[in-house]
């Protein structure tokens, strides 16, 4: 794992410098290279100019930062573990167990004085060990939240600009249209009767709304780009504290195995703890789990006329296209829907009922066949095909992709295969019951991975080496069955006999919110999936922007309101939001023969509390 680069502004100790750099020109650069040979960092910059081992150093010789845990440990680390934190210019040297904090001389009179146990550090770290494979997990865990953060900051500093951008054409192209049209009615109503005289005075007009509307694009341009800096400057805030967060917590992460001496060893890993805990609370504080609220349902029948036998769903599986796979379990049928949710294609599986589906490329899906095997699949052109198939020593229950890894629930056990068949290792186990390991999900960076124990009635969060780190149960959610996570990293869970589909936060500890239930229509739901929205340049919007009674809702977007607002059918534009504020849609398996589009509204806690209060 890399860490984001650091700007020589940050007031981050930089662990590793360019040895160039920092001898030749006295400016502390950060390393991104180490070579062995010569013992020595390079940035970027001056690893182009390091020729000293030919070719062969390029291939060979310098670690990157992708292989940073073969660096050595750095001098500046080294002496940054025994300085307070708080004092700066004090060497660590006690030890609270009342406050599990490292402390200096300044620590103890200031703070620590009433303490009754606090203990020189040669003492405390002759004590009970850590647990380092326990840290590791939980460090691995919070980097990747606070990666997950950034991140989520980025992307809606991106969305401000893209939205202003949108926004300040919008003006003044109505502006531009406005003036055009007027111009030309001038001219068409007089240069027949007056042209001699009304050639130079339209000429004239034509000049000066040409400076004004130059004009009014600079102030607007201007006055817009300071409503965009004042948004985006309290997101660059939390960008730069997630990345410097980051950084410590990953160059303490890489310096525990390497730190030598059970002194230095326990203040390493009590400094990891401490920055562990404060960039948790730091995630809580600026990475909230944003709530879905339905906004509109379609519902449609995706049983085929030919077919005797109900069709029973027990997945879904969305392509970037906008069409839709979904697996008939009763008719032995994968069937393909278009954006209108229409059956378009099919292909039978008549070798073994189909468990579940999930999406290896834009146009290969993964299919848990009950005959111990994954059949891959095709889709080109609306149709569908088989492909390659995995052969497997037990049962293939559930299945998820992510990053070229696949995931497979036995029913009682969780593997981890390559895509080519290979095994990598059973991540979990419970074979206290059937079933307890029934289907899967991955979160977008692979930290966390949500299984369902299906009659145990029971949500498991695992952490990506198959630690259990989360137990979640609530009597809205008997015998889950289908879970999906968004690209944003939220869970959404099918309650099979409770008719309901939950949201559940990241940890998989708490429930967020009720998505669907018996009220709503639900029966028995298996599976549910996000969907690309794809009302841009989509042919079916109706002049109002939403999509001919399909949606029950609104479905107003960037788009729809530029189509409108071109049209005079609305006289402002919206202010700047970013676009994960958009609709987004969703397919789930409603009950027998049915599925249903649902269109949610993404919330902050907080706001979505405020929305739903009486």
């Amino acid at each position: 794992m890399a860490t984001s680069g650091i700007s020589r502004n940050s007031d981050v100790v930089m662990y590793y410098c360019c040895t160039i750099c920092k001898t030749e020109r006295s400016v502390e650069i950060d390393a991104d290279f180490y070579c062995e040979k010569c013992l020595k960092y390079f940035c970027r910059t001056c690893i182009n100019s390091h020729r000293q081992h030919g070719w062969w150093f390029y291939k060979e010789s310098p670690y990157g930062k992708d292989k940073i845990r073969k660096w050595p440990l750095s001098k500046k680390m080294e002496t940054s573990l025994l300085i307070c934190i708080i004092h700066k210019r004090e060497k660590l040297t006690m030890f609270c167990p009342d406050h599990n904090h490292l402390c200096c001389s300044q620590c103890v009179e200031l703070i620590h004085r009433r303490c009754l146990q606090v203990t020189p550090l040669p003492q405390a770290a002759s004590g009970k060990s850590t647990n380092f494979k326990n840290l590791s997990v939980r460090t691995e865990n919070t980097l990747s939240q606070m990666k997950q953060c950034q991140t989520y900051q980025e992307d809606r500093m991106m969305s401000l600009k893209v939205s202003y951008k949108e926004h300040e054409r919008l003006i003044v192209d109505g502006l531009r249209v406005n003036i055009v049209s007027y111009l030309r009615q001038c001219e068409t109503s007089t240069v027949n009767t007056t042209h001699e005289y009304m050639q130079y005075p339209i000429s004239e007009m034509r000049e000066k709304i040409k400076y004004l509307l130059a004009d009014f694009e600079k102030s607007t341009i201007k006055e817009k780009k300071e409503e965009l800096n004042l948004k985006q400057a309290p997101l660059k805030v939390v960008r730069n504290s997630c990345i410097r967060l980051h950084y410590e917590l990953f160059h303490l992460h890489v310096a525990i195995p390497k730190v030598l001496g059970k002194e230095l060893s326990f203040i390493a890993s009590k400094k990891c703890l401490e920055n562990i805990q404060q960039s948790n609370i730091f995630i809580k504080e600026n990475f909230p789990n944003h709530v879905f609220t339905v906004n509109g349902k379609s519902v449609h029948n995706v049983k085929m006329p030919s077919e005797s036998s109900a069709c029973h769903i027990t997945a879904v599986c969305a392509l970037p296209n906008g069409q839709v796979l979904v697996a008939d379990y009763y008719n032995e049928r994968v069937k393909l829907l278009n954006q209108q949710y229409q059956v378009v294609s099919h292909l039978d599986v008549r070798d073994g009922f189909i468990h579940d589906m999930c999406l290896i490329t834009p146009t290969e899906v993964a299919v848990a066949m009950s005959k111990y095997e994954v059949q891959f699949i095709t889709v080109s052109q609306s149709q569908i095909a088989k492909g390659r198939n995995l052969k497997l020593q037990h049962r293939c229950r559930g299945i998820a992709h992510n990053q070229g890894d696949l995931y497979i629930c036995s029913g009682t056990a969780l593997y981890k295969f390559t895509l080519s068949g290979e095994l990598v290792c059973r991540l979990y186990e419970d074979s206290s019951a059937d079933l307890t390991v029934f289907k899967c999900a991955v979160s977008p960076t692979g930290d966390r991975l949500y299984i369902t124990s299906h009659w145990q009635h029971k949500l498991l969060t695992l952490a990506r080496d198959g630690t259990l780190l989360a137990t979640y149960t609530n009597p809205a959610l008997v015998y889950p069955s289908g879970l999906h996570v968004t690209p944003a990293g939220q869970v959404l869970v099918c309650g099979a006999w409770s008719h309901t589909v939950l949201q559940v936060d990241r940890e998989g500890e708490s429930k967020l919110a009720n998505l669907a239930t018996w009220g709503d229509g639900v029966r028995w739901p298996e599976s549910c999936v996000h969907l690309l929205l794809t009302d841009v340049g989509d042919k079916h919007d109706a002049e109002d922007g939403r999509k001919d009674g399909r949606t029950e809702g609104p479905t107003d977007n960037a788009k729809t309101i530029s189509l409108r607002l071109w049209r005079g059918m609305i006289k402002t534009t919206a202010p700047l939001l970013p676009l994960d504020l958009r609709p987004q849609r969703f397919c789930l398996a409603l009950k027998r023969d049915v599925i249903a589009a649902l269109m949610l509204l993404s919330f902050s806690k907080t706001e979505y509390h405020i929305l739903n209060s009486p």
